[in-house]
């Protein structure tokens, strides 16, 4: 099934957002969705979410907070061993190698894991009064970190509402490819309402 236009989409998702109660989340201890758009539609979608931020702000009591993967993940690094080790890993051992590495700092308790980090930021924000628009999900390909994995240690762990735009494409609803990369085809479940 072919994804909607992107604006249909984002209509859609907004009057989600917009709806009391909510609609844009399936477990209310996991208050996430996921909104899928083609990679190579990056730059359409960054336009769309500053507008959509801008619509929920003055239509609604809420404020948008971006909150960036890609920023998360160079902090995780930062707080880890650092951007030179990782080179150093990759110079010596080649991608594989620092990709695994860095899977390490996002996952492993002893580092800075990325679901800890989110849940940090996300403590900082007004469950009543802010909404988080999670962007810069393509900062974690090829094989960094599942979105799916980061869902799943995020249940129980925020109440604030959250949308993660995930560049992704799909042949059917079931089944998302991260970054369109055949290989990251079906891999986990979200468990979140994903819009196509």
């Amino acid at each position: 099934m072919p994804m909607s236009s992107l604006k249909e989409r984002v209509r859609t998702l907004e009057a989600d957002l917009k709806a009391s109660p909510m609609r844009h989340y399936i477990y209310h201890d996991l208050p996430f969705a996921i909104f899928c758009y083609p990679p190579e539609q990056e730059w359409a979608m960054r336009h769309e979410v500053e507008l959509l931020k801008t619509r929920l702000e003055n239509d609604t009591h809420r404020r948008v907070v971006f909150i960036s993967l890609a920023e998360l993940m160079w902090r995780a690094i930062d707080e880890s061993e650092g951007l030179e080790a990782v080179v150093e890993l990759e110079r010596r051992d080649g991608f594989e190698a620092a990709q695994l590495q860095i899977q390490d700092y996002l996952s492993d308790p002893d580092w800075r894991p990325l679901p800890d980090l989110l849940a940090e930021r996300l403590a900082e924000l007004d469950p009543d009064r802010h909404i988080a628009f999670i962007i810069r999900a393509g900062a974690l390909a090829p094989n960094i970190y599942r979105v799916s994995k980061l869902l799943d240690e995020m249940k129980g762990r925020t109440r604030v509402p959250c949308v993660l735009f995930m560049p992704a494409t799909t042949k059917r609803r079931s089944s998302l490819r991260f970054m369109g990369i055949a290989e990251n085809e079906g891999r986990g479940s979200y468990h979140t309402k994903v819009y196509l």
